[in-house]
């Protein structure tokens, strides 16, 4: 039985997929790749934040502008 997934990994790389299922290599560079998954994740919710912080800031200034003209 090949799965989907499987088909799409040979598709990719056919020495990949053959590595990887046929002679039971696993690709160097695991805890690298989860490092870096954690990384981008981390910096994603910065990137988040920045914009609401941001929004909020541009919300503030248009109340105290608001605020200046009304007074």
């Amino acid at each position: 039985m090949i799965r989907a997934s499987e088909v799409g990994d040979y598709v990719y790389c056919a020495r990949s997929w053959w590595l990887r299922r046929v002679a039971g290599e696993e690709p160097e560079g695991r805890e690298r790749r989860a490092a870096g998954v954690r990384l981008h994740a981390r910096h994603g919710r910065a990137v988040s934040f920045s914009s609401a912080a941001l929004w909020m800031g541009l919300i503030a200034l248009a109340a105290g502008l608001l605020l200046f003209l009304v007074l």
